[in-house]
């Protein structure tokens, strides 16, 4: 069974930045795709940005391009996002999330959720 682990989050100033990784530990993991999600207090998730595991392919929501980048080092199963630029509305707990299948902004894709960790941008 894979697990998912998030870590990186945290409290920053409106323009900071933070760095969020996602292990995995498990099984042999190869997925096919891996995203970030997010969701904020009374919404519901929201893809972030995603990435195929083999590949350079990616794509964002629109709202993030420009300001934030998934990367993952392979080697180490390990997936990140480096968010910078951060403004108020970016504020959630981000999840990482694993997918056999190609990347999709739909959360019924996925089949391996990390438990999430706290982002909070003050203004």
């Amino acid at each position: 069974q894979v697990q998912l682990v998030e870590s990186g989050g945290g409290l920053v100033q409106t323009g900071g930045s933070l760095r969020l990784s996602c292990a995995a530990s498990g099984r042999t993991f190869r997925p096919y795709a891996m995203a970030w999600f997010r969701q904020a207090p009374g919404k519901e998730r929201e893809f972030v940005a995603g990435i195929r595991w083999i590949g350079t392919s990616t794509i964002y929501k629109d709202s993030v391009k420009g300001r934030f980048t998934i990367s993952r080092d392979a080697t180490k199963s390990t997936l990140f996002l480096q968010m910078n630029s951060l403004k108020p509305e970016d504020t959630a707990v981000y999840y990482c999330a694993a997918t056999s299948a190609d990347f999709t902004m739909s959360t019924t894709a996925y089949s391996n959720w990390g438990q999430g960790t706290q982002v909070t941008v003050s203004s």
